[in-house]
């Protein structure tokens, strides 16, 4: 199969790393409207470059678009009108509204993704099998500062991916929703019955962290996603005192897991997706609801 990468920033040269590295594709070709930046990584990566979109359309069945947020509905109008399978770069647009405006356009023999890439962490599918009845779960997704991030707020930026993991893989759904942040820095308590979901966002942090953590009546779960690490504390049998001193000697579990790049598993869906037929895990409709989610909590601020 042949597949282009619309978009050469960051996310992009990583789509191009992995389309160069996978068996299914014959060749990868890119465009971006800096010449000199995709003949660049075209280099890296043995990839060719189109001078256009048009250009592009004629020579691959499959797209990735990587551009910034703000063009992704114009962008992603045109590959649709070509005729061309699309995996779109979370969010799926700037906003809820023109998600919806190119969700109506999408004709149904066509495969449209969304890459909410932590979908595909292998530590997602592990955890929503282990959790029953959770009490309490929080997630945590800090960055440092950076340059790369325009156009978006923290909330779309990286809270977004728990959001769709609070939704699609652990079934927290209709929920209420408290919030309190700014661009760069963002809070929300979700309340699904008797369970408390916090989630916590920041663009302004000196160290990273991708965690979830769990707790149930019997064990608490904890998963890094950057590590891909899951590990399982069960409570004891007894409780005892040492010298004054409270003892609890928990049994902790460290979850078996099978590490991949969730890009790379991403990806070969995608392509999977197209040769069957069948819908990407990651819809339209869902990522809407994911951007109807952010924009509820943005509004609180």
């Amino acid at each position: 199969m042949d597949v282009g990468v619309i978009g050469t920033g960051v996310m992009g040269q990583n789509h191009v790393r992995v389309y160069s590295e996978l068996k299914e594709v014959d060749s990868v070709v890119i465009y971006d409207v800096n010449p000199v930046q995709a003949k660049k990584v075209a280099s890296l990566h043995n990839a060719d470059v189109a001078d256009t979109y048009e250009s592009l359309f004629h020579q691959v069945d499959a797209v990735s678009l990587c551009v910034p947020t703000p063009f992704h509905y114009d962008a992603a109008l045109k590959v649709i009108n070509a005729g061309i399978h699309v995996l779109i770069e979370k969010p799926i647009c700037l906003n809820s509204a023109e998600g919806k405006k190119l969700a109506e356009q999408i004709p149904e023999d066509l495969v449209v993704g969304v890459g909410h890439i932590e979908r595909f962490n292998p530590i997602v599918a592990e955890i929503s099998q282990m959790i029953s009845d959770p009490l309490y779960i929080e997630f945590k997704r800090h960055n440092p500062t950076s340059s790369r991030i325009t156009g978006s707020s923290v909330v779309e930026d990286l809270m977004i991916h728990d959001i769709d993991i609070m939704f699609h893989s652990l079934g927290c759904d209709n929920i209420s929703v408290q919030a309190k942040g700014n661009d760069d820095i963002a809070a929300a308590l979700c309340i699904k019955e008797n369970t408390l979901i916090y989630l916590s966002a920041s663009r302004k942090a000196s160290k990273k962290i991708r965690m979830v953590h769990i707790e149930q009546e019997d064990m608490t779960i904890q998963g890094d996603f950057m590590t891909q690490e899951i590990y399982v504390y069960r409570k004891p049998d007894q409780y005892t005192f040492d010298c004054d001193r409270y003892v609890q000697e928990n049994i902790v579990e460290k979850v078996l897991v099978g590490k991949k790049e969730p890009l790379r598993t991403e990806l070969s869906t995608f392509l999977q997706s197209i040769k069957s037929g069948k819908e990407f895990p990651v819809t339209p409709e869902e990522a809407i609801n994911n951007l109807e989610v952010c924009e509820n909590i943005k509004g609180m601020f």
